[in-house]
């Protein structure tokens, strides 16, 4: 997906990016601090519209205020072995530590409560059902927040600042609301909090670059695809004593 880079700029852009960065850490700083203990009826309509708001806020933004033109990019060969690759071994790297260190020292299994807790507010009890919350996440929610993050975040802030810039203050607030989440999940001050918040602001700098140079999602889509599906992998062995019970 693309828009035109020369069209003039909308002087409400720069407010338009301010929100688009904050929304999604006022979304989960509500989700998962406002309504930790609320049932699933109140749970998932707030989430439900929280992202219909976060994702449509882009194309409304565009189309009418911005009157510009929308077009998919076609997905090129470089862009996506890059995105192949760098996935393939993020995936990797992350199951394999997991499984040789992390699992056998306990180290991270304390989050397992919070990540059932939320799970079950999904209404998701089974294994089947985990796998199809995967299946979504990894698919299609990546491909959401890449053209969230990168083609509209990144893109509009491209246009006010140097590509460099942009692609800081955006990873930034891509790296934003997984703080409030990680928080939830294994508290604020936990070193591994800051050991992940980093690894995803790093890895929405490379995406925003790999979108830069490639000019196309399809590359940091798959890229993100194949990441999702590692927290998923982690997360099953996480949260197997909701599906046993």
């Amino acid at each position: 997906m693309t828009h035109h880079a020369n069209s003039p700029l909308h002087r409400g852009d720069a407010a338009a990016v301010l929100f688009a960065l904050g929304f999604p850490s006022l979304l989960t700083w509500v989700y998962f601090a406002w309504l930790p203990e609320a049932a699933p009826a109140w749970q998932q309509p707030v989430y439900a519209l929280g992202k219909t708001i976060q994702f449509g806020f882009p194309v409304v933004w565009v189309l009418a205020a911005q009157r510009r033109r929308l077009a998919w990019s076609r997905p090129r060969s470089a862009g996506l072995a890059e995105g192949l690759v760098f996935g393939a071994v993020v995936f990797a790297v992350a199951v394999g530590v997991y499984q040789a260190v992390l699992r056998p020292a306990g180290t991270i299994q304390s989050a397992g409560p919070a990540i059932q807790s939320k799970i079950a507010s999904f209404g998701v009890g089974t294994f089947a059902a985990y796998a199809a919350l995967g299946a979504f996440y990894s698919l299609v929610h990546s491909l959401l927040e890449e053209y969230y993050w990168r083609w509209f975040v990144f893109g509009q802030l491209r246009d006010l600042m140097p590509w460099p810039a942009a692609t800081a203050v955006s990873s930034v607030g891509f790296m934003a609301h997984h703080v409030i989440l990680l928080g939830a999940y294994f508290g604020w001050f936990s070193p591994w909090t800051l050991v992940f918040s980093v690894g995803v602001a790093l890895g929405g700098a490379y995406w925003a670059w790999l979108y830069h140079r490639s000019g196309s999602l399809f590359g940091p889509w798959l890229s993100h695809m194949l990441i999702d599906a590692a927290i998923f992998a982690i997360g099953y062995d996480l949260a197997r004593p909701l599906f046993r019970s």
